[in-house]
């Protein structure tokens, strides 16, 4: 009966294996090696563009200013917002996907003409479908530069700015990376803590590490991407903060500690991907991995929903639901969900109250 629900979930988990990431982000990955990246900053003023740092090679600067030269003249570039596309420059990679940004200047009244003006950055590494994992992690990067370019001629060029330019990649793209290695097969807690609103708290830890994971956890979970509005958000976390305890990441030990670790087995199937992706040091395929876990999650939910609404009027459907259940290796999560969604709905409460005593009859037999 659920041969395509397993398929599916198959396809989800083997995304490594598919050609559209084997040929562009794959390839490279193989051996632990730092992947070639680059930034460019231009002063933008009316219609000319004038270096002020670059990465790149002196040879590949000038085709990179004519292509964004190119992009602005059609208007492609809009303040604030970032564009990603493949570039060809004369760089070992020779095509490399390229983020760029226009930060306007603020107006002043003594230059009320200013407006178009501002500095155009541009961070290039991997492919334009890696980059396009991290649109808002570039763009909340670039925003942080805004304070550090309002000084006269950029005195802070090289003290701050230049500093802050190269880490982008490390930054913006890493952190998933960083989190996977930290933990390696316990990631599927955190992937737990994430779907059921759990609190994380890493102790004994730098400040990057505990930003590194609560990034991860916002990665992870549903909250803006499902059908749950805020008051269901706020709902679930409230069920979890009443049945689970805080997952707790104690780093003073190597490797870290975990303790009040909860999991299933839709979570744990998830591991062996991310450990996979992590090998080979492709922080774009673990974004890929992780939007798949949270489509299938995302899915699972909404399959959900629907055999509850049927449940309500058809007894086979309760049964259909407690296989369902049993089968997605995610009931705890769905549940806690799905209760939080029609906490005013008696009927459909009624419902979940019988399939949670089903998993917990379950859970009992097996265990």
């Amino acid at each position: 009966m659920f041969t395509s629900q397993t398929s599916s979930f198959q396809d989800s988990i083997d995304v490594e294996e598919r050609d559209d990431f084997d040929s562009e982000e794959i390839a490279g990955y193989s051996q632990k090696t730092q992947l070639n990246c680059y930034y460019t900053i231009y002063l933008y003023q009316g219609t000319s563009l004038t270096l002020i740092d670059s990465s790149l090679p002196s040879e590949a600067e000038p085709e990179l200013r004519t292509y964004i030269s190119r992009r602005l003249s059609k208007g492609a570039l809009l303040g604030g917002m970032g564009n990603i596309a493949t570039v060809e420059l004369s760089i070992p990679e020779e095509a490399v996907g390229c983020y760029c940004c226009l930060l306007e200047q603020e107006r002043s009244p003594e230059q009320p003409d200013a407006d178009g003006n501002g500095y155009v950055i541009c961070f290039m590494g991997g492919s334009e479908k890696g980059l396009n994992l991290y649109p808002l992690q570039l763009d909340k990067y670039v925003q942080g530069l805004h304070s550090s370019l309002q000084t006269p001629e950029l005195q802070n060029l090289e003290t701050e700015v230049r500093p802050y330019l190269s880490r982008w990649y490390e930054e913006s793209v890493m952190h998933i990376y960083r989190v996977v290695q930290l933990v390696q097969s316990n990631i599927s807690f955190l992937l737990h803590a994430a779907l059921s609103h759990t609190h994380v708290d890493v102790i004994n830890s730098d400040e990057r590490t505990k930003a590194d994971v609560s990034r991860f956890i916002k990665a992870a979970s549903l909250q803006g991407l499902s059908q749950q509005d805020a008051t269901t958000a706020s709902l679930c976390k409230a069920i979890s903060e009443d049945t689970l305890s805080d997952l707790v990441i104690d780093c003073s030990t190597g490797p870290p500690t975990l303790s009040n670790t909860v999991s299933n087995r839709f979570c744990d199937d998830w591991i062996q991907a991310f450990l996979n992706a992590a090998e080979r040091c492709n922080p774009f395929l673990l974004r890929q991995i992780l939007e798949n876990f949270k489509l299938k999650a995302i899915q699972d939910m909404n399959s959900l929903k629907r055999f509850v609404r049927q449940a309500e009027m058809s007894h086979y459907a309760l049964f259909r639901c407690c296989q369902f259940l049993q089968g997605c290796g995610n009931g705890d999560v769905l549940l806690q969900n799905a209760r939080a969604e029609h906490s005013d709905l008696p009927e459909a409460c009624s419902i979940i109250t019988v399939l949670e005593e089903f998993l917990r009859e379950q859970s009992q037999a097996q265990a």
